[in-house]
């Protein structure tokens, strides 16, 4: 099998690290890859917002499989641009992706399926009728932009100064473009939160092992939202009868609705969950893997990810079984000054250990380049430690063991991953 991963962060460099295990694969490619995703694979210069033209490039290479890490291109249409040319891909139409690329979209998908989710006191398109309606929320309330923002676009607060400003620099100021043009104004949730994906050939579906993400860029939860700072993934996060109500409550009940309402969907389907004192709601939906989720599930993958994508692409889905090693594994994001605003670049990397020989430790490269064999960082999270153990405190314990050799200037990374809080609130 021929392989081709499109994006080019910590995400992708731990899918192409562990596709390349399978004996299955014999030549794979990233497209664009990073300096770290090049060890493992050919990198192929591509815009992942250029879908046609990635499209057009794939048509070249001829994969035999291609697998989407970010989201953009899905909610582009990448997958039907890769149909129209006979390129198996594993990744929702566009119109199913939606889930993710509009929150009006999956709120209203939800009501018309009965899916829990937190009540909803309204979408707005206006500044100041959004602000006005502030007047008629129970505080806490959550503020989000509809659109794609890269995990930023998202307010949980009890301060009314602070929905109005995050209100103004959505609508007003263009901060997010077309992704601030509408905004939701909805009760936060209190509780637990579960990552939670499956994957789905459309009518079956197969759950992987439950996961945590940390997105706030400070220890204890406080700063603002990020992309992810870090996550863990451990077979305690959820019991069995848990898994069964959320299986039966959501992810059939969201699967089935795709399926009645003409969205065809193949691949990953993320859901992101609060666990509340009244069942598990949904706070959002991704069409692809989590990031930093996916860094910490490959440690514990121990079946073929290759076969599970090729028979998912097949509609075979259901003869296929994975098995997760029975252990807990962490992730833990290292990320430039200045981020989740902006981050400082050009820093020089040292430290990063050779523990490409160790199965339960791995660097993921996020944002470096490479210079004269010097790494150097690129953008806002750098580099991604991940590791498994025995035990969660293990896993983590071994993720901040090689996190601590690795210094760059203005380096930060949250400190508390894995270690758990009581509760959380957010959507």
């Amino acid at each position: 099998m021929k392989i081709l991963v499109i994006g080019g962060g910590a995400r992708e460099h731990a899918l192409t690290w562990k596709l390349r295990e399978s004996p299955s694969v014999e030549r794979a490619w990233c497209m664009p890859g990073n300096a770290g995703i090049a060890a493992l694979a050919e990198c192929v210069a591509g815009n992942v917002g250029e879908v046609a033209k990635l499209a057009e490039i794939a048509q070249g290479l001829k994969p035999d499989l291609t697998i989407v890490g970010p989201e953009q291109p899905l909610v582009l249409g990448v997958a039907e641009e890769f149909e129209k040319r006979g390129l198996p891909m594993l990744g929702p139409t566009r119109a199913a992706a939606r889930l993710e690329g509009s929150k009006v979209f999956a709120k209203e998908f939800m009501g018309r399926h009965g899916i829990p989710t937190a009540p909803l006191y309204g979408v707005f398109d206006d500044a100041g009728t959004a602000a006005r309606a502030l007047g008629r929320v129970n505080w806490p309330v959550v503020v989000k932009a509809d659109g794609l923002c890269a995990g930023k676009g998202v307010l949980v607060t009890s301060l009314l100064d602070e929905a109005r400003a995050f209100i103004e620099r959505l609508v007003e100021k263009n901060e997010f473009g077309d992704a601030g043009r509408r905004v939701i104004l909805e009760q936060a949730l209190t509780g637990r939160e579960i990552s939670y994906i499956v994957l789905t050939d459309g009518e079956d579906f197969l759950p992987l092992a439950p996961a945590r993400d940390y997105k706030r860029i400070f220890d204890g939860d406080a700063g603002p939202n990020t992309g992810g700072m870090g996550a863990i993934s451990s077979d305690e996060l959820v019991s069995g009868e848990l898994e069964q109500l959320i299986q039966e409550s959501i992810v059939r009940p969201t699967i089935g609705g795709l399926a009645h309402d003409g969205l065809r969907y193949v691949g990953f389907l993320y859901f992101g969950l609060m666990i509340t004192d009244d069942g598990p709601k949904v706070l959002e939906f991704n069409c692809r893997l989590g990031d930093p989720e996916t860094e910490a599930l490959v440690m514990r993958m121990n079946f073929d990810l290759a076969v599970a994508a090729e028979a998912t692409i097949a509609g075979t889905l259901a003869r296929f079984r994975m098995v997760w090693r029975p252990a807990a594994s962490a992730s833990v994001v290292l990320a430039s000054a200045g981020y989740p605003g902006k981050p400082q670049t050009g820093k020089r990397i040292s430290g990063v250990p050779s523990v490409d020989s160790r199965r339960d430790v791995a660097v993921f490269h996020a944002a470096t380049e490479v210079r004269d064999d010097i790494y150097y960082t690129s953008s806002g999270r750098v580099l991604t430690v991940a590791a498994a153990a025995g035990t969660l405190s293990e896993a983590r314990l071994a993720a901040y063991d090689v996190a601590n050799q690795i210094v760059f200037e203005g380096m930060q990374f949250r400190t508390d991953i894995g270690r758990e809080s009581k509760q959380s609130a957010r959507t």
